[in-house]
């Protein structure tokens, strides 16, 4: 990115209306170098502007009635549905994202925000009868769910649109006002989205998308005016962060180095196909990417064989060509930081079983075998198009190894035996285990976060509108029930 002038400047939104700093930035496409768009970056003045409408607006956005609640994101859902090229292609060239993969994200970020139509006419209080014991009768408990206030969402690159939407959807939901900090790398999706947001009857103040860059966060993380932090990216950052503001409500949806385990049961020829595709879709960019490939000895070596050639299929190359699926690494540094833990695995006694070269930004997606436990490939997580295959001895063996990682976030097992999934969800480490099919697997209603050092809290519409509210209980006395 390089500061520049322009006439066609982005501008960022200040408290639901466009506003412009005092500097411009411009964000170019990694594939080509090209530039995508030039927006417009906020003085601490205008960011203290924005927080102080959201503290502002506070109680008039928790009371604002269900049904203004469910419009507003009805109407987002609607509009980004009629806009889904423009946004799909704005994502492709922000990201560097294969415009297949880019098209479906903005299909999920339509479906999100109509999730979160949907919940928000369904949260609502609910009553309990006390009368269980002779001390309360003639009570009545009414229970709701209040929003703990503005909240601050610090979102990732990698899904520029719908990880977004994951947050300021159930802060609209629950009523509660939001500031976006969006990744600097890939800011012009969430701008758009405040277009839209724009387009609303939600009250001034109950959002804000500020484009700062990281080292301009932290006052926007202390600031006591947001006691909500959302945070989507990588580990070391979103601990520093909940130890910076201990008494703050934090959430972090963090990395992981997600496993598929493929048991002597399964359907091999499904397996490899879905691994070889979810290990190198975003090119690897997502936390719940295929890195660890764990396969019971007796189908080892047809599955290995299947998986190489399901690899060797992938297209890579312009993430803007319609066959293209696995494009370039968010900027060229990623690829060679990729690259060199790759080298680093073959220098400690890794194969290369196909791929491991890199081309600009560009990393051919590669298979990894007798990957030693300590290499960064095995112990970090990669955010690259980069697999291990590791063989077992048996199922124990197998759950034992997808456990043997500091991370927790998903994780697959492709077996056709209901008593091996049932054992997996007892056993594996993980917040979400998907049998059948890749750790990749996300719908966008469900519960998701991680365990150990992959996170804490759950996004998910209702989960993340619970995560950003509290319970309050009125108790009716004297009642005849």
């Amino acid at each position: 990115m390089d500061v520049r002038r322009s006439s066609d400047t982005r501008p960022f939104w200040l408290a639901g209306r466009p506003a412009t700093g005092d500097a411009e930035l411009t964000v170019t496409n990694s594939h080509d170098g090209r530039a995508v768009g030039v927006y417009s970056v906020p003085t601490a003045e205008q960011v203290e502007q924005a927080v102080a409408a959201a503290d502002a607006v506070r109680k008039q956005a928790a009371a604002l009635p269900i049904h203004v609640r469910a419009e507003a994101l009805a109407h987002v859902a609607r509009r980004l549905g009629e806009r889904s090229e423009e946004i799909a292609q704005l994502i492709s060239g922000e990201n560097g994202k294969p415009i297949f993969w880019a098209r479906g994200e903005v299909t999920r970020a339509i479906s999100t925000f109509r999730f979160a139509a949907e919940e928000a006419r369904r949260f609502s209080g609910e009553v309990q009868r006390l009368d269980t014991e002779p001390a309360a009768q003639g009570r009545l408990a009414y229970v709701t769910r209040v929003p703990h206030g503005p909240v601050l969402a610090i979102t990732p690159f990698n899904f520029p649109l719908n990880l977004v939407a994951h947050k300021v959807a159930p802060a609209i939901a629950v009523g509660a006002p939001i500031i976006v900090k969006p990744a600097p790398a890939t800011p012009l999706s969430a701008l758009v989205l405040g277009e839209i947001l724009a387009e609303t009857d939600l009250p001034e103040g109950m959002f804000s998308v500020l484009p700062i860059p990281n080292d301009r966060a932290g006052s926007l993380v202390e600031d006591l005016r947001l006691p909500v932090v959302s945070f989507t990216g990588s580990g070391p950052v979103g601990f520093a962060i909940m130890d910076r503001v201990p008494r703050k409500h934090v959430t972090l949806e963090l990395g992981g180095n997600a496993a598929a385990v493929v048991l002597a049961d399964a359907n091999l020829d499904w397996a490899a196909g879905r691994i070889a595709l979810f290990s190198n879709y975003q090119a690897g960019q997502s936390c719940i990417a295929v890195q660890r490939v764990i396969v019971e000895e007796p189908v080892a070596d047809e599955f290995t064989e299947k998986l190489i050639v399901a690899v060797g299929a992938l297209v890579t190359g312009d993430p803007s060509d319609e066959k293209t699926q696995v494009g370039p690494l968010v900027s060229e540094d990623a690829a060679v930081r990729v690259e060199s833990w790759v080298n680093e695995a073959v220098d400690a006694g890794a194969r290369v079983l196909t791929g491991g070269t890199r081309d600009g930004a560009t990393i051919t997606p590669t298979v990894l075998a007798e990957v030693p436990s300590g290499a960064k490939v095995a112990a970090e997580e990669v955010f690259g198009p980069v697999m291990l295959v590791q063989r077992v001895a048996s199922i124990d063996e197998a759950f034992a190894a997808v456990n043997d990682s500091k991370y927790g976030l998903q994780a697959g097992v492709f077996t056709r035996s209901l008593d091996a999934a049932f054992r997996a969800n007892r056993e594996l480490e993980v917040g979400g285990v998907i049998i059948g099919d890749v750790p990749s697997y996300r719908a966008d209603q469900m519960p998701y976060g991680g365990v150990k050092e992959s996170g804490v809290g759950r996004e998910g519409l209702r989960s993340a509108m619970a995560d950003m509210t509290f319970e309050k209980v009125m108790v009716l006395t004297g009642l005849s029930l």
